[in-house]
């Protein structure tokens, strides 16, 4: 049987993997839906990390105490899954990413999907004591207002809004292209097969040697999703704005609109 790094893609895990290894004590599987939603049925062995929660206090050093406490270490693999297409799930992956756990996949499936296959599901909490795990914060994948700002008019960078077109096209960030985080997902997978994802930032005419910079409405989970179908096909140089377009209009920075878009017309392809 082939081991589990083998059956990793660069950012999802197959949940047949998964199933197979799924008692296996150097594995955490993180839920991060609501815990009234955790408490009445979950993956197996899964622990409960809501995002929601999470977002209210998102310092690298309070992240790193929640998975300590749920028995994760430095060489810990996880693996995040959600109910919501994926965005939640993969906002957390970016969190893990910034503080230095790089050994974390996508489950590649929703929880309805794991569901429907039939596989392991139950409601009882499972503790994995405590270790510990270093704090190694990566700047190199974060986006803020100030650095952005001064990213819109270099020619190697690409921003990428991650919203509805419709919102898009009344008011983004200066520069930026538009890619709606609907078009990442298949009809059954988080993320289209490899091959199509490369069709599509290759339609936008987006170079794996630019640097880009993603953002979405407010808490960088849209663009979260679009930071792992990036990176799922080989993007190295990727970057969250995790405060979003929130934050930039409470900045009060520039805006730009599509005055002679046709509004009739909102699909991206």
């Amino acid at each position: 049987m082939c081991s589990l790094k083998e059956n990793i893609s660069h950012v999802t895990l197959n949940a047949d993997t998964l199933i197979s290894k799924i008692n296996d004590r150097d594995i955490r599987i993180i839920d991060v839906r609501s815990r009234k939603d955790y408490s009445q049925h979950h993956i197996h062995n899964s622990v409960n990390l809501p995002l929601l929660e999470l977002l209210s206090n998102d310092s690298p050093g309070h992240l790193i105490k929640l998975i300590q406490s749920m028995g994760i270490s430095d060489d810990t693999h996880v693996v995040v899954y959600d109910n919501t297409f994926g965005a939640l799930a993969s906002r957390l992956v970016w969190n893990l990413l910034y503080v230095g756990h790089n050994n974390v996949s996508l489950l590649d499936i929703t929880y309805d999907n794991w569901k429907l296959l039939g596989y392991d599901i139950d409601s009882k909490n499972v503790n994995f004591g405590t270790k510990i795990h270093t704090l190694n914060i990566n700047n190199n994948i974060l986006s803020t207002a100030e650095y952005l700002e001064k990213k819109i008019n270099d020619d190697n960078t690409v921003i990428i809004d991650n919203r509805e077109r419709l919102n898009f096209l009344e008011q983004h960030i200066p520069g930026a292209i538009n890619i709606p985080y609907k078009i990442f997902a298949s009809p059954n997978k988080i993320l289209k097969p490899t091959n199509e994802l490369e069709k599509i930032f290759e339609s936008r005419y987006v170079d794996h040697d630019a640097e880009i910079i993603t953002y979405c409405g407010s808490s960088g989970t849209l663009s979260g999703l679009a930071y792992n179908a990036l990176k799922s096909i080989g993007f190295e140089n990727v970057k969250l704005y995790t405060h979003s377009f929130k934050e930039w209009k409470q900045l009060q920075k520039t805006i730009a609109k599509q005055d002679d878009a046709n509004y009739w017309d909102l699909s991206a392809e």
